[in-house]
């Protein structure tokens, strides 16, 4: 069982930055691959990126590529989505997410683990 905690969510100008958190509770945090997903007002929820449990292999959502970054700290059980350039599509509840299974996969049903999220929102 892993708990997840969001934090660093909040109000940003178009074109600023955010750097959300996610806290893992337990000591097996390096065995699970972590990652983030979101869900805008009206629409399904999607993949917005993942990591490896080593942190040496990320794969992004296309939209995202190039602007977000996500990273991680085994010692601190922390992942990290660091969001640049942020636009107002990029607008929505934020989830960190974790699953055992080593494969990197952007399906939501793939992640046993899920916060509660934080809500980002992008004023144009």
């Amino acid at each position: 069982q892993v708990q997840l905690v969001e934090s660093g969510g909040g109000l940003v100008q178009a074109g600023g930055s955010l750097r959300l958190s996610c806290l893992a509770s337990g000591r097996t945090f390096s065995s699970y691959t972590m990652g983030w997903f979101r869900q805008a007002p009206g629409k399904e929820r999607e993949f917005v990126a993942v990591i490896t449990r080593s942190g040496d292999t990320t794969y992004y959502l296309d939209s995202v590529k190039g602007r977000f970054i996500i990273s991680r700290d085994n010692a601190k059980n922390t992942v990290y989505l660091q969001m640049n350039s942020l636009n107002p599509e990029d607008t929505a509840v934020y989830y960190c997410v974790a699953d055992s299974a080593i494969l990197l996969r952007q399906s939501t049903s793939a992640y046993a683990y899920w916060g509660q999220g934080t809500q980002v929102t992008v004023s144009s």
